[in-house]
């Protein structure tokens, strides 16, 4: 032990070497991982042949942290489910998992493998965090045994946690997370008893770290940014695309962007279920982005972002989100209105009928208003401007408001709202606001053949979302997604275990 006298000069040399090692900028990493599937059985596999099909994802995932780490990078996320896929029921993905400790334990699972029991998989991913001088994000299960004191302990006796992990550069475990919003199919998996809020530090920033379905709900995706007031989010995720609103892309960059965030999200890719999607996000759009739907080849994407994103000159400034449409003396129009349904959700439909307008409709407590200019009037070509204000979901009810201009599938008034990805039409401006009763809102603009506008519009501090200079491309959807997280249904999932 250091004499008391040397204590404090040993905790100012330290807080200087942490300084020196700190940076205003990091390299992230995603890769969008095609990933190899088990044979659906409902019958467990051997260890042997679970971990072989563990090492073959593996294999694919070591390359792309190899050659992000020849790119500079300093840490790199891969998708949930990107080890050894879905399909499972609960007994069959048994042989999957591993026990996965607290990170309190200091553990690096490359020099110490059977500390904890076999942990092959832990000790490859460790061993390619080391091997590569770089923080390794990566999502597959956890074990936890239980016994009959414990009342909640299922019957096979043993939880079962959708897990993401997260080593540094010298292989240690430093993060551990339990999916706490399972998707209805995730049987397989039990729901941890509280939801975790996992943080860690690094020379680059405070990092939290959630997983797919997660980043719909106040716990914990809220949390870790509003209390935890992390710089950067970690999103391994296997989104299943949903236009015209849930395409992964356009609501990840929303919800950076909303938040004020860095998102690193990775996806998996399976185009048989819609799965593609993944960026780097910021609080000023995307830094890179990926979406294809029409191979299944993996893709690495690699940007450069702040460190702390809050303290950039070019961080967006506080938006209340409802000062615009609010301070309108007389909303125009609302009257020439239909409904029409985004999959389940009911909205209130008004249809632009002019090359240039300015409407409003309005649904519960939420009214939308648009002001807007087409480069031109195409006879084959629809949009409406539209408002709902309700639950979304089936099983799983969360409360949306929902402002957008929106392009419909035909002229056919009927099909507004349903899936179309191609456009012809492009605005020469447009302003989009609602009467939102959250601040917790996020803006996004899609252009056809599912692409992002980075830099092309913005909002403003009234909660006006705008085009700069006009659109570029054709048009599929500018929208404001609004979460009034305090109106959510209890989940019945969750709430019934």
């Amino acid at each position: 032990m250091l004499p008391s006298q040397a204590l404090l000069p040993a905790a100012v040399f330290a807080l200087a070497a942490l300084q020196a090692l700190a940076s205003d900028t990091f390299i992230a990493a995603v890769y969008e991982h095609a990933v190899i599937l088990p044979y659906p059985t409902q019958e467990p596999v051997s260890p042997g042949d679970a971990l072989d099909l563990m090492n073959k994802n593996m294999d694919v995932l070591e390359g792309a942290i190899k050659e992000a780490a020849q790119q500079g990078a300093h840490i790199i996320v891969t998708p949930e489910d990107g080890i050894y896929g879905w399909r499972f029921t609960r007994e069959s993905i048994y042989p999957y998992l591993e026990d996965i400790p607290d990170p309190v334990v200091n553990w690096i699972p490359c020099t110490d493998p059977s500390r904890f029991g076999p942990a092959p998989v832990q000790k490859r991913l460790s061993c390619m965090a080391r091997n590569n001088s770089i923080y390794v994000v990566a999502n597959f299960g956890d074990k936890k045994p239980c016994d009959h004191c414990d009342p909640s302990c299922p019957s096979d006796g043993h939880y079962q946690y959708n897990t993401d992990v997260v080593f540094d550069p010298d292989g240690k475990l430093v993060a551990r997370y339990h999916k706490y919003n399972l998707f209805r199919s995730e049987t397989q998996f039990n729901y941890p008893k509280e939801p975790e809020a996992v943080t860690f530090e690094t020379p680059f920033g405070k990092f939290g770290i959630f997983t797919c379905f997660d980043i719909l709900f106040y716990e914990p995706a809220v949390v870790l940014v509003s209390k935890m007031q992390v710089d950067t989010v970690l999103f391994p995720t296997a989104w299943m695309n949903v236009l015209p609103f849930l395409t992964a892309i356009e609501f990840h960059s929303a919800w950076a962007m909303g938040m004020g965030v860095n998102l690193l999200s990775a996806n998996t890719h399976n185009t048989s279920m819609a799965m593609t999607g993944s960026g780097l996000f910021t609080p000023e759009g995307p830094a890179a982005y990926h979406y294809d739907s029409g191979t299944e080849e993996g893709r690495l994407l690699l940007a450069e972002l702040s460190a702390h994103p809050r303290l950039s000159p070019t961080y967006p400034p506080a938006i209340n989100w409802s000062l615009h449409a609010t301070s309108i003396e007389k909303f125009p129009g609302g009257n020439d209105t239909f409904s029409g349904a985004v999959r389940k959700d009911i909205f209130t439909f008004s249809e632009l009928r002019h090359k240039a307008g300015n409407y409003t409709v309005c649904q519960g407590d939420l009214c939308c208003h648009l002001v807007y200019q087409m480069s031109d009037k195409r006879k084959d070509e629809v949009y409406v401007l539209g408002a709902f204000d309700g639950l979304h979901g089936s099983l799983i009810k969360y409360h949306w408001q929902i402002c957008t201009l929106l392009k419909c599938p035909s002229t056919n008034l009927s099909t507004c709202g349903q899936p179309t990805e191609m456009a012809q039409t492009k605005f020469e401006m447009f302003s989009l606001s609602g009467t939102f009763g959250t601040s917790y809102v996020f803006p996004e603009v899609l252009y056809s053949g599912v692409q992002l506008a980075p830099g092309e519009f913005e909002v403003l501090r009234d909660g006006c979302l705008k085009s700069k200079q006009g659109t570029s491309k054709p048009l599929v959807t500018a929208t404001l997604f609004g979460r009034l997280y305090e109106k959510d249904l209890p989940h019945p999932l969750r709430t019934s275990l």
